[in-house]
């Protein structure tokens, strides 16, 4: 019982103290529940974040669900996905009641501007934190430039294509590569 509190608790707290989305979130959970508690291992950490984006819904609410389900079942997977509900659901009720008069007051305006820094910030260093933990393999490296050449790419080229087909393409490329990497290690 004790654990499905921290766990409830835990989420609330990233949920209310992370600006930005999902992604701004990444790095405190990954600081909550593999460094300080030790719930997840840095390899179930990047997997979960890969399935976690790979699935419907938001990053962190998939993250919390799981991290949840593997604490406390069920439950655990109902508490920890409120948890992280909760806050944002709150502010933005709260927010919403007084949305023009909060944005009127020039000190809110500048402060939802620095919190645009923050948040840019927050994605970058959850990114550079799990790409240090990658395995330093021939296959990885190889998927890491050819998802980030083929982002440079399209970005350039202004490409508007559904992220539906971005986390398909990857999906595909993955299994590929994983598979010839598989049979060569077969044929060694």
């Amino acid at each position: 019982m004790k654990t499905l509190l921290t766990l409830f608790l835990s989420m609330m707290k990233i949920g209310f103290f992370t600006f930005g989305g999902g992604y701004a979130m990444i790095g405190l959970m990954e600081g909550e529940f593999v460094d300080k508690r030790h719930w997840l291992t840095d390899e179930e950490y990047l997997d979960m974040v890969a399935i976690a984006e790979s699935t419907p819904g938001p990053i962190a609410i998939n993250c919390a669900t799981y991290i949840g389900y593997k604490q406390g079942k069920f439950l655990g997977a109902v508490l920890a996905t409120l948890g992280m509900c909760l806050p944002s659901f709150l502010v933005i009720y709260l927010i919403s009641l007084f949305f023009d008069a909060f944005l009127a007051v020039p000190l809110v305006a500048n402060a939802f501007r620095g919190i645009q820094v923050c948040v840019v910030y927050l994605i970058l260093t959850a990114g550079v934190k799990m790409l240090k933990k990658q395995k330093k393999s021939l296959f990885h490296i190889s998927m890491f430039v050819l998802t980030l050449g083929a982002m440079l790419t399209l970005t350039v080229l202004k490409c508007h294509i559904s992220s539906i087909f971005y986390v398909l393409a990857g999906g595909t490329l993955g299994v590929i590569l994983y598979a010839v990497g598989k049979v060569r290690e077969e044929k060694k």
